[in-house]
């Protein structure tokens, strides 16, 4: 690693942002399986990219059929994936990009671990906080009956934990109110820390 050096180009971060008028930034959406992660994000994502702002949206599903598809569940595998993604999302997030990730993550320590690659404000942690009783009825894949029966080891939720962020930026409940509501929201507050122009942003609702 000693001949490896960092090869420091002559556009930075902060002239690809403020080309595309926009705050480089991660948003790391995580939650139980079924509490509506990928949805959320990707209703955000769409909002974002209608009005105009540059975005990419790494979800949990999506990444293991090429990045990480040589990963399989156990815990050391988990801890691969994540480390994958979140090294991808700074290469993104240096690009210039608002990213959106969908992951479960359920440990404090990987998150935390992501975070420490970005600046400061860089990294934006939305617990998607929904109970996991409105998750395990959505059951959308089939996976917690499958567990709940033995079929899949190390579930989080059912037999392995999820550690709730304790400091998380943002927290969404998507058993509460719709989801035009949610999003709107998720806008008000990356106006707020000034990520997009709230006037751009008006303009094209």
């Amino acid at each position: 690693m000693s001949d490896i050096v960092w090869h420091q180009h002559s556009i930075d971060k902060q002239s690809r942002a403020d080309q595309k008028g926009q705050k480089p930034i991660l948003l790391w959406f995580t939650g139980l399986s079924g509490s509506g992660k990928s949805t959320l994000a990707g209703a955000l994502e769409r909002a974002l990219f209608d009005a105009g702002f540059h975005t990419y949206l790494l979800d949990g599903d999506n990444v293991r059929h090429g990045l990480c598809k040589d990963l399989g569940f156990s815990l050391d595998d988990r801890d691969e994936n994540l480390r994958r993604v979140g090294e991808v999302a700074k290469l993104m997030v240096d690009a210039g990009l608002v990213v959106l990730s969908a992951f479960i993550s359920p440990t404090r320590a990987e998150r935390e671990r992501v975070r420490a690659l970005f600046d400061d404000g860089q990294f934006i942690e939305v617990h998607v906080s929904t109970p996991i009783e409105v998750c395990e009825a959505r059951d959308p894949k089939g996976l917690y009956s499958k567990a709940r029966a033995g079929e899949i080891k190390n579930f989080t939720g059912i037999s392995a934990s999820y550690e709730v962020p304790t400091a998380a930026e943002l927290i969404i409940d998507t058993s509460k109110g719709d989801l035009a509501t949610q999003v709107s929201a998720l806008l008000d507050y990356l106006a707020a820390i000034q990520v997009i122009d709230s006037e751009k942003l008006k303009k094209a609702i």
